[in-house]
């Protein structure tokens, strides 16, 4: 079938299947792989009772087998929901699969994204909006899964035996009304946080989440005097066996996944990569590249801006020591897809994960002036989960320039290992939280000083509905 007779939405549909079902596949495979075929279900059962606060690698608490079919059949519920709802997939769909998957390797699981995803369709439905439209807000709730974790399994018992849980049953009706209360105030919050940073940070939910994160965090544990739970870990034989070639599994999978996406965009795009280069020049600011350009360009994106990322990450573990192929490391390389149809591409990321080197260059100077040790790396955890999450700060690059997107990434980095002690790991969007933080520090600044006009005169990435909105305002008015 060509290309042109695919929708957009048949072809996002199409995406959330194909990973999904990759997911499935490489769990069998892992599960050769490791020689922990038999151990997957269990494994699974043990990510799925664990509390997961930022950050809990699946990896190490269920196996590397355990962690993809976790990511896949969390994949599927989402694609049925998709495919079964009335209307049409969007990009911001996808985008909200993407950060499904993508956290279901460290945070988020089959069992506690349930309560997150279906509080938000009573509230739709009192509203009487379209399910398949807001589709994406059920999705982006799940970032609170750790809360139900905790809420469910720790937050009302005095002890937590790992591998062996107990539920009570203030757990569970606490439980079920934050998850109603979600419900509810999720769909109020976003809109908001949009209009705090103007469109120039993707993960427009990382700001709103956080913020309200932070409420939640304080008054379940501060307010009432409970210890905060730290993370929760468990010595994992086939993992500290298997953890050093991961790094090879990982890209493996990986580069078959984004090659074929590349290929078939490409045989999508009538066997051409026509339209990609006026793609990287949007400067990817509240733009919708399905609509604009077509997901055939967009599956050339995704496998692009993928394989862009995982050597970003092959060539910073080669130089510097770190946390190397965990379940967080395996979850940002999706998560670093979520907006590649809506405002990311390679030339506007590549300024935030410069800023990122120019920070960590920069420490390292100043330590060695100073005669002390670093005490961190680019590849250490919380670094390579932030850089991921930088990169919707892209339109910030894409509009005001290379030198504006590279502080942007140096702030940013500054500030993405200190943010997720605001609600302590409990939200899993903590990378979406520091880059709007960046944004409302940065924007005024850049607004302040490269206005529109200069931007009209010297920024040649705008493209044409930008430039004839900036032309209408030198126009006389009556």
């Amino acid at each position: 079938m060509e290309g042109k007779k695919l929708s957009n939405s048949t072809l996002i549909n199409g995406v959330a299947l194909g990973f999904s079902i990759a997911f499935l596949i490489s769990s069998l495979a892992a599960g050769i792989y490791t020689r922990d075929l038999h151990n997957i279900f269990h494994g699974w059962y043990l990510i799925m009772t664990s509390p997961s606060p930022l950050v809990t690698d699946y990896l190490e608490i269920g196996g590397l087998p355990s962690a993809m079919l976790n990511a896949g059949a969390c994949g599927m519920a989402c694609w049925l929901f998709m495919v079964g709802l009335k209307g049409e997939s969007r990009p911001s769909t996808l985008a909200g699969y993407f950060l499904v998957v993508a956290h279901c390797f460290y945070g988020l699981n089959f069992l506690t994204m349930w309560p997150c995803f279906l509080a938000p369709f009573l509230y739709l439905h009192l509203k009487k909006l379209d399910y398949k439209g807001n589709l994406h807000v059920c999705m982006f709730t799940t970032s609170f899964g750790p809360f139900i974790g905790e809420l469910l399994f720790r937050y009302t018992q005095d002890t937590f035996v790992f591998g062996h849980p107990t539920l009570t049953i203030s757990g569970v009706l606490l439980t079920l009304a934050f998850s109603l209360m979600l419900g509810f105030i999720v769909p109020a919050i976003l809109p908001g946080a949009h209009a705090w940073h103007k469109g120039y940070n993707l993960y427009n939910g990382g700001l709103a989440f956080g913020l309200f994160g932070f409420f939640l965090f304080n008054f379940f544990y501060n307010t009432m005097g409970i210890d905060p739970s730290s993370k929760p870990t468990r010595f994992n034989p086939v993992y500290e066996q298997f953890g050093h070639s991961f790094q090879l599994y990982a890209n493996c999978f990986f580069l078959i996944i984004f090659v074929i996406c590349i290929v078939t965009g490409f045989f999508l795009n009538s066997k051409s990569f026509r339209g990609y280069e006026e793609l990287t020049r949007d400067t990817g600011h509240q733009s919708d590249f399905a609509t604009k350009y077509g997901m055939p360009l967009c599956l050339i994106n995704i496998g692009t801006v993928g394989l862009f990322f995982l050597f970003y990450l092959d060539i910073i573990m080669i130089y510097t020591e770190g946390a190397g192929f965990t379940g967080a490391t395996i979850g940002v390389i999706l998560a670093a897809l979520t907006f590649t149809c809506m405002g990311q591409h390679p030339k506007n990321i590549w300024p935030i994960l410069a800023g990122y080197q120019l920070l960590y260059l920069f420490t390292l100077a100043i330590c060695y002036l100073n005669d002390r040790e670093i005490s961190w790396t680019i590849t250490t955890q919380g670094y390579i989960n932030g850089v991921a999450f930088a990169t919707g700060l892209c339109p910030i690059s894409g509009r005001y320039g290379t030198r504006a997107g590279i502080v942007a990434g140096f702030m940013c980095a500054s500030m993405c290992t200190a943010t997720s002690a605001l609600h302590g790991g409990l939200v899993l969007y903590n990378g979406g939280f520091t880059s709007g933080i960046t944004a409302l520090i940065l924007l005024p600044i850049l607004e302040h000083y490269i206005p529109k006009t200069r931007d009209f005169m010297n920024n040649k990435k705008l493209n044409k509905e930008e430039m004839i909105a900036i032309v209408e305002t030198f126009k006389p008015h009556d």
